[in-house]
């Protein structure tokens, strides 16, 4: 079985999958759900895939991770082909290793296991790939709830074998100043947008952001930059746009994070008359490979069980008798649970193979042994919720 699950990991990394191109990762996600013996695996509106089996009880249990990944800049920085899957030293190798196709077979094989059994099972058992993930958190593992209802959700994404029970959320926020258009040799005649700007975010950096003794800070990090008209040729610039990066901490809204941007651009707007500005929360649109459009606004909530939850406290009871550690913690990234947790408030754990760390980064790999047992815990989890 590790053989094949490691060869399959193997194949999923030697497809190119980023967002908006995963119909090729897709079709071989369902054609391995249909070999191994699934009930069904069928495709949604957006192309995630969704493979279930179906036990004998109404609780439903969803096995989650994406299919898409971020790009490779430079692949001439690797050590190994980012698309070669290969393994060496007890590592496999390859952009999407830890964030997060490793992780994605081995939700797909630990289901499979039941399936010899799953007349005993008190309920179905589903195992999704879903798509665009990396451009809208949660968005189209949103589709999949409102067909599936699940009753308990398990996120893939790397947690170094520990049960996360919560993240900070994730926010883009854009700032637009607007000043008036001059000669750069007569500034006097004109508003110069990114000073204006400089001004806002001195004032930004000293707002006072909250702090959640188990996730950490919300944080708010200047991202992109860019002034209006650039080159500016002895122009004054009279626009200047700002992306700020804004981590979440859960009962955050969109009204409570723009509402002391809003305060402190009124303040500069009463302490200078020739201040403008405004900020607002970033929406886009994408395409999905199938063609559908997938629309969302950038704002994805953060979300926190207590540690004396009864569906946690079961987890880690079930994953210390099978001899994991497990202990409780959280990520520190954005994931598809602040649609199932933070929005929708379906219990939800994250449980993968690998660290976040690793997530992204030239030559990304995941432990080979961390494959295995995330797979055993994997059925460990399943077998005591459906128990």
């Amino acid at each position: 079985m590790l053989q094949e699950l490691i060869r399959d990991c193997q194949g999923m990394i030697g497809i190119k999958s980023e967002s908006g191109q995963e119909r090729e990762v897709a079709a071989f996600l369902k054609g391995i759900m249909l070999r191994l013996g699934y009930d069904e695996a069928i495709d949604d509106e957006y192309g995630s895939v969704i493979g279930i089996i179906h036990g004998n009880g109404g609780k439903k249990i969803l096995l989650e991770g994406h299919l898409d990944t971020v790009g490779v800049e430079n692949p001439d920085l690797w050590s190994y082909n980012p698309y070669a899957g290969m393994c060496d030293g007890g590592r496999l190798y390859g952009r999407g290793a830890t964030d997060m196709k490793a992780a994605l077979m081995a939700m797909t094989y630990a289901a499979s296991s039941f399936i010899g059994t799953k007349e005993q099972l008190n309920g179905d058992i589903i195992v999704a790939g879903v798509v665009q993930e990396e451009i809208f958190e949660g968005v189209a593992q949103g589709k999949i709830l409102d067909r599936i209802h699940p009753d308990l959700v398990i996120l893939g994404e790397a947690t170094d074998l520990k049960l996360c029970i919560g993240q900070r959320g994730r926010a883009e926020l854009q700032i637009v100043t607007y000043g008036k258009s001059a000669h750069s040799a007569n500034p006097s005649a004109g508003i110069n947008a990114v000073g204006l700007m400089m001004q806002l975010l001195v004032e930004k950096d000293r707002m006072v952001l909250p702090v959640d003794s188990f996730l950490g800070p919300a944080i708010m990090e200047l991202t992109d930059i860019h002034s209006d008209p650039y080159p500016g040729k002895s122009v004054l610039p009279e626009k200047c746009t700002v992306t700020l990066d804004r981590r979440l901490l859960p009962g955050e809204t969109e009204d409570s994070v723009l509402l002391p941007i809003q305060k402190l651009i009124d303040q500069l707007t009463r302490d200078n008359k020739g201040f403008k500005a405004e900020v607002k929360v970033v929406a886009a649109t994408e395409h999905c490979y199938t063609g559908a459009e997938i629309f969302g606004k950038r704002f994805f909530p953060g979300w926190l069980y207590p540690e004396t939850a009864s569906f946690v406290l079961s987890a880690q009871t079930a994953l210390h008798k099978a001899g994991y550690a497990a202990p409780l913690s959280h990520y520190s990234f954005c994931t598809d649970g602040s649609q199932s947790a933070g929005i929708r408030r379906i219990p939800t754990l994250g449980f993968g193979p690998s660290r976040e760390e690793i997530a992204h980064i030239t030559n990304e790999y995941v432990e080979l042994e961390q494959v295995k047992r995330a797979h055993d815990g994997y059925v460990c989890l399943i077998r005591d919720f459906l128990k």
